[in-house]
């Protein structure tokens, strides 16, 4: 009996000791100070054979945190300037106050966005720091970057020939090869883009050649079972599967990007659809007003799936017109979008059932061209 007490005796002792015992206090971390945000440029402007090469060093100070370095975090944000970081590039560091960009890289950031290619932007950079674990984020100063973009190289090679044709039961032309034309001609938009707009079957496929009247080439699909193909998506060079058309048949219009590699295929549903001739009416030419109009001199020639030109024109000045896609036809026409817009004499944007267009400021002979594919007419001194 003697021995157990002294037992507890001892424990209550031990437990009693420790309780008296003074803890050390617990660290306490500092809110720390924003980084200072520095660059090595305030302008930028690489071209493509700069690519590889490094033309953008950021550096930001301490935020003198609590805590050993290496468990300092920061968030570099760059986005375009007046978006407030809302649609911002973001990359992470831990311990690391310095970063690096080659051209490929921020040009890469900046086509990410929808960037045009060749054009300046004024860009924002900042850092946000904080401990590891997120605590006390602060933001750095705000410093201003003027970068221009550069185009790459295209995902697709263009064609040789710098045109393309489609082809296929899906069109009017079936597998006929070489197919019609001008109707089954794309147009070339740019530099790296070309579209059409073409009656579709459904149920049928086609191809796209870049040489009429020749299998040898082709662009083409990998895999033409991909859900929503018919859409868009990928295409490549001889590849091995047809495109197939869209689920209705109908007007289409085809876009292939070769900057992307990529294709779209969307109803064209403008109305008046794709005419099959297109006549200039109007008191600004020889024929005035009068419909029908004399031909062949008031009309214009296809030249592809989209494009028309009428290849000289008398136009009066202080005068307007219109296009008909029927002559004699006064139920349909395109105009002007908006016959005050600043240039329009020279051309613009047009629309079915549009206004009246004005002609050019001096009399004379023009060439005109009008495109469905973006709904734009040019006008030109001969």
């Amino acid at each position: 009996m003697k021995i157990i007490t002294k037992i507890w005796f001892l424990a209550f002792a031990v437990i009693g000791f420790a309780a008296c015992e003074k803890l050390e206090d617990l660290p306490l971390y500092g809110p720390g100070t924003a980084s200072v945000l520095s660059s090595s440029a305030a302008i930028v402007a690489p071209l493509p054979a700069d690519s590889n090469k490094n033309i953008l060093t950021l550096n930001w100070t301490d935020p003198a945190y609590a805590t050993d370095t290496s468990n300092q975090k920061y968030i570099l944000e760059i986005d375009s300037t007046g978006r407030n970081f809302s649609k911002a590039y973001r990359k992470e560091f831990l311990g690391k106050r310095t970063v690096t960009f080659t051209a490929k890289e921020l040009n890469n950031i900046m086509l990410s966005w929808g960037f045009e290619y060749n054009k300046a932007y004024d860009l924002d950079m900042r850092v946000i720091s904080s401990y590891a674990n997120n605590n006390e984020r602060l933001n750095s100063n705000v410093v201003k970057l003027n970068a221009k973009t550069y185009k790459v190289p295209p995902k697709i090679a263009l064609p040789t020939t710098g045109k393309l044709y489609i082809v296929g039961d899906a069109t009017n032309g079936g597998w006929t090869n070489p197919v019609p034309t001008p109707t089954q001609e794309l147009t070339r938009i740019d530099e790296t883009t070309f579209g059409g707009i073409f009656n579709m079957t459904a149920g049928k496929e086609y191809l796209i050649l870049p040489l009429n009247g020749n299998w040898d080439n082709k662009f083409a699909l990998a895999n033409k079972g991909i859900p929503g193909i018919s859409g868009g998506g990928d295409f490549g060079f001889n590849l091995s599967d047809n495109f197939p058309a869209p689920a209705s048949s109908g007007l289409y219009k085809v876009i292939l990007d070769f900057q992307s590699g990529k294709f779209t295929v969307t109803p064209y549903t403008q109305q008046h659809g794709i005419p099959d001739s297109l006549y200039i009416v109007g008191d600004a030419t020889t024929g005035g007003w009068s419909n029908p109009v004399p031909i062949p001199s008031q009309r214009f020639t296809r030249i592809n799936s989209t494009r028309w030109e009428l290849a000289s024109v008398n136009l009066t000045a202080g005068k307007e017109y219109l296009f008909l896609p029927e002559n004699g036809n006064w139920g349909k026409k395109y105009g002007a979008f908006d016959n005050s817009t600043p240039g329009i004499k020279g051309g613009g944007l047009f629309k079915p059932e549009g206004q009246n267009m004005p002609a050019p400021d001096v009399t004379g002979n023009y060439k005109i061209s009008f495109d469905l594919i973006n709904n734009v007419y040019v006008v030109t001194k001969l």
